[in-house]
């Protein structure tokens, strides 16, 4: 059954949000600069004799770099789009009732982007919205050693921009990518600052800038996504065709005189490690410097759900991590591995498209 069937049935449900993530207005995307990117998803449960249920990520419009154009999808469940009632993220849900010849399905979305660097039309918080995206999650702490650690590292600095431009800096210099870590890590802001351990990946990394900005009261989330095509930049932070392991978290924070600032910590430490350069060369001081304030987009936005809870799941049924960057499912075997796309069974490609 494809998506159409399901848009009548479904149009007059109501949809509940809390504050969450505004309803953005779609950008002209037919205008210079924007690219077309085609995103299909293919999932086959396996060892799923019983009832099923998937939930997948879906793309978000996100105000000036980027726009969800179409959405379609077939398969052997029953499929429709959700809305996680916290954040307003938007999810596609498939349930399966046992007794299919196969647990199967195929999404395709089609979004556009354009390169991020500042030029988003300024649009105020309201105060609701200011409380909101600095209230501390259960992975995102904002009191204590999180809050103490931040203290130190703006002490002096009077202005909101000097301070989240002396948190990036700290987070650059003092974390590390660490290869070991899987998929983009989970997040642990509090265990990181109280061990010394500043080793992890994208949700590690930018989890912390966001948790850091927090605390002193600069709304910051993260966004969860993942990379469509190659970079113009460097290889390492680029990724076309199978992307099934291509999920990269960033984050955003938000000043009065600016809107949502882009940043990307995280993608400087890769780099570092994968393109083997000394973090004080050219290159890379380059790098820190572009990543505070824009983003590449060969790569799409899904949401910045943090510790969410997947829409009409069973009690305490969350995801292997505490966001949706990786399909998730729960069947009558357990929850399948989302960092095994070959045994859960899930394939992402990725493609730019003419517009």
């Amino acid at each position: 059954m494809d998506r159409r069937a399901f848009l009548a049935a479904t149009a007059a449900a109501p949809i509940v949000a809390r504050i969450g993530l505004r309803p953005a207005a779609a950008a002209d995307a037919s205008a210079a600069g924007w690219r077309r990117f085609e995103v299909t998803t293919r999932v086959t449960l396996l060892d799923s004799p019983g009832p099923a249920q998937l939930w997948l990520p879906l793309a978000q419009t996100a105000g000036g770099y980027q726009t969800a154009l179409d959405l379609d999808w077939k398969g052997t469940g029953r499929t429709e789009r959700v809305r996680d009632v916290h954040y307003g993220a938007e999810v596609l849900r498939t349930i399966w009732q046992g007794g299919e010849a196969a647990q199967a399905v195929e999404v395709v979305q089609r979004v556009a982007t354009r390169d991020r660097g500042g030029a988003d039309a300024l649009v105020p918080l309201t105060e609701a919205e200011h409380v909101f995206w600095t209230a501390p999650t259960p992975s995102t702490p904002t009191d204590g050693i999180v809050r103490e650690t931040a203290g130190r590292i703006t002490a002096g600095k009077t202005t909101p921009r000097e301070r989240l431009r002396a948190l990036y800096d700290w987070v650059v210099d003092t974390t590390w990518r660490d290869p070991e870590t899987p998929g983009c890590g989970t997040g642990d802001v509090a265990a990181m600052l109280r061990t010394g351990q500043f080793g992890g990946k994208c949700a590690d990394i930018n989890g912390l800038m966001v948790a850091l900005a927090r605390s002193i009261g600069i709304p910051a989330r993260d966004v969860y996504g993942c990379r469509v095509a190659e970079s113009r930049v460097f290889p390492s932070l680029g990724r076309g065709g199978d992307v099934s392991g291509a999920q990269h978290c960033r984050a955003e924070a938000y000043l009065d005189d600016s809107g949502w600032v882009p940043l990307d910590p995280a993608d400087v430490r890769k780099v570092v490690l994968e393109q083997k350069l000394p973090l004080d060369s050219q290159e890379v001081r380059a790098l820190r410097e572009r990543l505070f304030g824009s983003w590449e987009m060969n790569w799409v936005g899904y949401n910045s759900a943090t510790d969410l809870v997947l829409p009409g799941a069973a009690e305490g049924r969350r995801p292997n991590f505490p966001f949706l960057m990786y399909p998730c499912a729960f069947t009558t075997s357990g929850q399948p591995n989302c960092l095994d796309p070959a045994h859960f069974q899930y394939q992402i490609t990725a493609r730019e498209i003419a517009a």
